[in-house]
């Protein structure tokens, strides 16, 4: 392994020096936890997983960018995957900023997006866009729920949940925070809001489940209570409550910026065709 004082610094970083190249170039992915200093290797390390999830929910197809192969490591053979520069960008992005190494592979991956395209994602934007996949799921197992436990107007009672967090209808949240009337709120949430959310869409999901809870009314109430309880979870901890936080950039925009960072890595990469003789 390069030494680590020089894996991200310097105008040629052994960070580059570490690329093997078969059409594009490409990291281990081995090679790259090792290099941000993980002792262990796992094909299903957290921050692998969560870049590879993010690629997705970017509307990226993340195979592409993640793909499995065999490897040989101190002389034994492992499972290991091929990144692209923009999945090392992911990961990175996705890995532990306590690690000094990665701290610097932020600033050396920070540098080269502007560089290419003169615009950085943030840490905290890339991971809204994780944040902001999970709470659709999540939203989807609520509302099948609900269906099967006898809501009939799912408007209703989705806006007691907000009722019961924000102490206002969704109408009123939108109107201020200067969200678009035809968009949801979660486009423009940042991660502390997004948390709360998912933390009370899950709890209402599995209040419902766990009491048996059917029909509207009772559903609506289910979904006021839990989004109450987590609004003096938030009190009692001295948060921001989520009304009083400030809308964040559009998350349809942070994802079209990190379309454009896959396609400038894409292209700086590209083994180029020698010219025909």
């Amino acid at each position: 392994m390069a030494n680590e004082l020089t894996l991200f610094e310097g105008n040629d970083p052994d960070f580059e020096k570490l690329s093997h190249q078969n059409g594009n170039l490409y990291w281990y992915a081995s090679t790259l936890m090792q290099a941000l200093g993980y002792d262990e290797f796992k094909i299903n390390a957290q921050p692998i997983l969560k870049a590879s999830q993010v690629c997705t929910n970017a509307g990226i197809n993340y195979m592409d960018h993640f793909i499995p192969c065999d490897n040989e490591k101190d002389g034994k053979h492992i499972r290991d995957m091929k990144l692209t520069r923009f999945a090392c960008y992911l990961v990175v992005m996705n890995a532990d900023i306590k690690k000094p190494n990665v701290a610097k592979a932020q600033v050396y991956f920070a540098a080269l997006t502007n560089a290419v395209q003169e615009y950085f994602i943030e840490q905290a934007d890339i991971e809204r866009i994780d944040l902001r996949g999970q709470i659709s799921e999540h939203e989807k197992a609520l509302a099948s729920t609900a269906k099967k436990s006898g809501v009939q107007k799912y408007g209703f009672f989705q806006n007691q949940g907000y009722m019961g967090l924000y102490n206002m209808p969704l109408w009123k949240i939108k109107q201020i925070k200067g969200i678009p009337e035809n968009r949801t709120p979660f486009d423009f949430m940042g991660r502390e809001e997004l948390g709360a959310n998912i933390f009370r869409i899950t709890q209402t999901e599995a209040k419902i489940k766990r009491e048996n809870i059917t029909g509207q009314k009772g559903l609506e109430d289910a979904a006021y209570n839990v989004g109450r309880m987590v609004r003096n979870v938030l009190k009692e901890n001295g948060s921001t409550l989520p009304e009083q936080l400030p809308p964040s950039q559009d998350i349809k925009q942070i994802k079209s910026d990190l379309k454009k960072t896959n396609k400038a890595f894409n292209k700086k990469d590209k083994l180029k065709k020698p010219p025909k003789k």
